[in-house]
């Protein structure tokens, strides 16, 4: 049987995840407005460029690659949602795949983690 989290501790890891969650919200609002903007510019009659040039390549490759960081950070934002939904069911802390205590040095390092150690090895 896991251990049970202290109410102090839970609160205290509950306030890291709440900060992540707004720290990771406003990254991706951020990455939001920089793709809505290139895109515009992309479109405009001033910068249009011939899609087989370097500088349409150029542009592109940048596109695709903030794409990429917005959807980690997205990925990122739903496992700390799902550890602040543990912590709100009581089961924060322990494993989802074999039901003991995630260590807390390992929570310290990552508070959204959802498997202990041995598991997390096996996935």
């Amino acid at each position: 049987m896991a251990r049970q989290l202290a109410k102090s501790t839970v609160d205290k890891f509950r306030a890291r995840l709440e900060e992540e969650r707004a720290r990771l919200q406003s990254l991706i609002d951020d990455y939001e407005q920089e793709l809505e903007e290139a895109r515009l510019s992309e479109s405009s009659s001033d910068r249009s460029p011939d899609p087989g040039n370097a500088e349409a390549s150029s542009t592109k490759l940048e596109y695709a690659k903030e794409l990429s960081i917005e959807q980690n950070t997205i990925d990122l934002l739903g496992k700390v949602e799902r550890a602040l939904a543990k912590t709100d069911e009581g089961t924060y802390g322990i494993c989802e795949s074999c039901g003991k205590s995630i260590p807390l040095a390992r929570l310290d390092v990552l508070p959204y983690a959802t498997h202990c150690v041995d598991c997390a090895r096996k996935a």
